[in-house]
């Protein structure tokens, strides 16, 4: 057995009168029954320090922590690829800034240009989304999607664009799946998704059609902005790496709903609209 060692999030530590105890990335904790291995050497083993015999009981306990998921081989860095650096912000600064400075961090060409939302031809749009050969283009609004408006931005991913976006509705906001591939979950699958899953379907469409009436507006708190940007530029690098996800559901295939209040993220699973189903209009 080669040279490995522990994945990062779990953790071993060893227990008063209980011998070795693993703590998984789920924050679990799990006895080791290590019979008669040494645990000093199994904790060298699992450091990567030394590789486990070929036989022996060392080796079976070795070869249950490599079995569970626990142990492998030193993980390279993740890079951003230079064919996916380029990536074009658009929408609302509140959102963008931070946004931009996470993408740079992380190795991504963030470039922020305005918003494209007057009601003109579908190419026009395309072709200004395009414009710059941007592998990536991100779109975040502090507020609903004006009806119509991502319409174009939808056909990116037939251009081998990656397409990701965010929006606010009041207290709620939304961070919708990341579309790389022609049959990705498109903005509109969304719509027609949210819906479908509401009784108050109609009360929905007439929302985001508009006109709203309000009192004081709802603002973007300097931490509910920046999680927003951390959960898009955290999408958006996994794309780009190629980074496996580990936990929840794949960043093209989840919803992710943030309530502003209390910052708390959930999670959706959602699935492409088959072509041939009928696509609900906003007019309800």
């Amino acid at each position: 057995m080669s040279h490995s060692r522990l994945v990062p999030g779990v953790e071993v530590v060893a227990v008063p009168g209980r011998g070795l105890a693993v703590r998984t990335a789920d924050g679990e904790f799990l006895s080791v029954r290590t019979r008669d291995a040494d645990e000093d050497t199994l904790l060298s083993v699992l450091t990567g320090a030394d590789s486990a015999p070929p036989d022996g009981e060392l080796h079976r306990v070795v070869a249950a922590f490599e079995g569970a998921g626990y142990l492998a081989a030193e993980p390279q860095p993740s890079q951003w690829p230079a064919k996916r650096r380029g990536v074009r912000l658009l929408g609302d600064p509140v959102l963008t800034r931070p946004l931009a400075a996470h993408l740079a961090a992380l190795g991504a060409e963030p470039r922020t240009a305005p918003a494209v939302t007057a009601p003109d031809r579908a190419t026009a749009r395309i072709e200004e989304l395009l414009d710059g050969n941007p592998a990536a283009v991100v779109w975040c609004l502090d507020g609903p999607v004006p009806d119509g408006l991502w319409e174009a931005a939808d056909r990116l991913p037939e251009h081998g664009v990656a397409w990701l976006r965010c929006h606010r509705e009041g207290w709620q906001a939304y961070v919708e799946p990341l579309a790389a591939t022609p049959g990705d979950v498109t903005a509109a699958h969304v719509l027609a998704r949210r819906l479908a899953a509401t009784p108050a379907h109609r009360e929905l469409a007439a929302y985001w059609r508009g006109p709203r009436t309000s009192g004081a507006p709802v603002r973007l708190t300097v931490p509910a902005a920046a999680l927003l940007a951390a959960l898009l530029a955290d999408d958006l690098s996994r794309w780009a790496t190629g980074a496996t996800d580990t936990a929840g559901f794949p960043v093209g295939r989840r919803l992710r709903h943030v309530d502003l209040r209390t910052l708390t993220v959930t999670e959706h699973p959602v699935l492409p609209v088959p072509a041939a189903a009928p696509m609900p209009k906003k007019d309800g």
